[in-house]
Parts: structure tokens; sequence; C-alpha cells
């Protein structure tokens, strides 16, 4: 599923974009799902939900905060949302390179040039290697990158996702988010699930990563730790 987002200060330029791309999107895989009339409002959002979007139409002429300077704020806490300016002009076409936008795109946007950007746009989604991880709560539908959770842990009926950034709360059971999470994450407590990628010291009672000491139970211990000894040296399960 390709989650798309909009953002322009002009309504019109929104509803003109949103009309042609609903125009080439793949029924049941790609949606346009949030619109933001600020860039301002767009970089709130997005750092509050990580993994979101996949897509996001920039607009770079835009009042308080524009679209490069929203990249760059964009780009402090998340570097794999795709990100393709638009503009009326030419002159930022290269300032986009340094916020890795994937592309650009004139005002207003033609059904071909539009077509040839979602081919790239589908073309580098597939290329991604990474997985995530995707979970709802409250706040709406989270999707981690996986290289990004350090570490998960139980309390009662709630799952506790822990990245460097931010914790996140979840209803589920340990056991379901260790099967979606796979075998790069160990369990070494009834209720502690680690990132071996983010261990950094594994000792006879405890598990160290990112300045926390984890628990390990005596049940688990061998296995977590042969695990873990394999992860940190580069080995494979």
């Amino acid at each position: 599923m390709l989650r798309i987002a909009l953002c322009d200060d002009e309504t019109s330029a929104r509803d003109a974009l949103r009309f042609q791309l609903e125009k080439i999107l793949f029924d049941g895989n790609e949606e346009i799902v949030y619109e933001f009339n600020s860039g301002k409002r767009a970089v709130s959002w997005l750092a509050k939900h990580p993994g979101e979007i996949d897509l996001l139409f920039l607009d770079v002429e835009m009042d308080e905060m524009n679209g490069m300077e929203a990249a760059t704020a964009i780009r402090t806490f998340n570097q794999d949302l795709m990100i393709v300016f638009v503009t009326g002009y030419t002159d930022y076409v290269f300032d986009g390179y340094k916020v890795s936008a994937l592309d650009y795109i004139i005002k207003p946007a033609g059904p071909d040039r539009l077509r040839g950007l979602m081919e790239r746009v589908r073309n580098a989604s597939a290329d991604k290697s990474e997985a995530f991880f995707t979970f709802q709560n409250v706040d709406g539908t989270f999707k981690i990158n996986l290289r990004d959770i350090l570490y998960c842990y139980s309390e009662k009926r709630l799952v506790h996702l822990v990245t460097a950034q931010k914790e996140y709360q979840f209803y589920d059971k340990l056991d379901s988010v260790e099967k979606s999470l796979g075998d790069s994450f160990v369990r070494i407590h009834q209720r502690y699930l680690v990132n071996s990628h983010a261990v950094e010291h594994v000792s006879s009672s405890s598990v160290t990563l990112a300045g926390c000491d984890l628990p390990i139970s005596r049940a688990l211990k061998e296995p977590a730790a042969k695990k873990l000894a394999h992860a940190m040296l580069g080995g494979d399960f």
C-alpha cells in the first residue's frame, strides 16, 4: 500500500494535483490519505506519525515555512519518506538534492509527467529492502522501520515499542509482535524483546542497549545469549 500526502497552501492547487493523481493511481494499492495546507503543519504531523506516509508532494512556494524549509526539517527525523517537490519555477530544482528529493514537477502537472513520476516512485518502493512494523493505537497508524526499533516490552495488555526518539504503546501480545518482527529480534524475557543489532553488551543476567540494562530470564538465557552472540559477531542465526 502506497500512502500519499499533498502539501500546498493553495486549495485549488491541491485539488488540481489530487484530480490528476487519482486518474493514474493503482486502485487498492495507492491512495492519497492526507492533505496539509502548510509546511509547518506537515512537519508537525509527520514528526508524530513516523512511517505513516510513503510519498509527499510538497509545494516549494508557501508562506510561513516554504517547501525547502519543511523538507529540511523532515529530514532531521525521517530519511525514508519520498519527497517530490511541486513548484511553479525551475529555480529550485537543484536545491532538491540537498534534502534527497526523489523528483520535482512543474505546475500544473500534466498526466504524462505524473505517470513517469509514479513509475519512478513504484520502482523506488520496490527497491527498498528495509522492512517495517505497522501497528495502530489511539493516535493513528504507525509504520516503523525495523532498524529503528530498540526493544519492546509488555505491561499487562499493552506492548511498549521503544525507539531512540520515542516510545509507543498499543494493545497486542508480545508473542504476536515477536512473530511479526522476525529473527533479528530476540526474546530475552517473558516481558522483553530486543533488536539484536542494537545490543551493546550481554552479561550473565542482563542485556545492555541504548544505555538500558534489560533482564535475561533463566529460562531464555541460553538460547538468547547464543542468538545475540551470533548477531553481535555479524553471523547468521
